[in-house]
């Protein structure tokens, strides 16, 4: 099991001895190939913050790095719209399944562990837009170890007759006929299992409940404006709004992942890792 660390994700970042054992765990997850270390957390878990923790350390100890987010593999705002248009309206919204480029994020993945030279695809959420592909990061040799983060990784479907009554108000006024998360739903089932496929050992950031997600995605958007004041970011109505959109997979990641993953650590409201 992995130590618990005392500090607290959200401020100073998770423990060293919390990281070494990361990097431990995520380097002895595949033999005789580069691994996929995949770390899973709802927004705001520090799952990021962890990755970034288990890069810089790995970079330290002079191990080739690659690290790579869900987010980076968004269909583009042009694509989404169109999906808008011919499926469903609340498909214009990046996150949910269905809205991410799959085959892209296989592509990447396979290149990675085979050794070969690919970019690194890169998301601009204040532009809600992919970055140009002259601005992706070149990984031209082999890499140690691949970082993979992300809200919902490994979460598998949910059954029909989960789908039927709304979650919450966007789902109930939205979606009042199911369209939107019966595709969803559809599109988790039949495209990303070969995506989750790829992942060696699964770390999920397990929080006290869906409760805490709204304060802190709230955090991480002050966070992003504070990065660039000149660029819009959502306010605090428009982001309980924006997590609605991530409820129903959310909880069923709650659910699920901790029979899944390979270490589930629980923590508290303070994004504290408890024991």
């Amino acid at each position: 099991m992995p130590p618990s660390p005392p500090s607290s994700a959200g401020t100073s970042g998770f423990s060293a001895p919390f990281v070494a054992g990361a990097l431990e765990a995520a380097l002895a997850a595949a033999s005789g190939r580069p691994p996929v270390f995949a770390i899973c957390g709802l927004q705001g878990t520090g799952k990021s913050t962890l990755a970034a923790q288990i890069a810089a350390l790995a970079q330290a100890q002079g191990l080739r790095i690659a690290a790579l987010s869900i987010d980076d593999f968004y269909l583009t705002h042009a694509q989404r719209r169109q999906l808008a248009r011919d499926v469903h309206p609340l498909l214009a919204t990046r996150g949910p399944p269905g809205t991410h480029d799959v085959a892209l994020a296989l592509h990447v993945l396979d290149k990675l562990r085979a050794g070969a030279s690919v970019g690194l695809p890169r998301f601009d959420k204040l532009a809600d837009d992919r970055l140009p592909e002259s601005q992706w990061q070149r990984v031209d040799e082999p890499v140690d170890l691949t970082i993979f983060e992300g809200w919902f990784l490994a979460t598998p479907a949910e059954e029909e007759a989960a789908l039927g009554e709304p979650v919450n108000a966007l789902e109930r006024v939205e979606d009042s006929e199911g369209t939107w998360r019966r595709w969803c739903n559809t599109a988790l089932a039949r495209d990303y299992p070969a995506l989750w496929a790829r992942i060696d050992a699964l770390w999920f950031l397990q929080p006290p409940g869906f409760e805490v997600v709204s304060e802190w995605r709230w955090q991480q958007e002050q966070a992003l404006q504070a990065s660039d004041p000149s660029r819009p970011a959502m306010d605090r109505t428009q982001v309980e709004r924006f997590i609605q959109h991530f409820e129903r997979v959310s909880r069923q990641a709650l659910r699920t992942l901790p029979a899944i993953a390979d270490e589930t650590i629980p923590l508290d409201a303070e994004r504290r890792p408890l024991s």
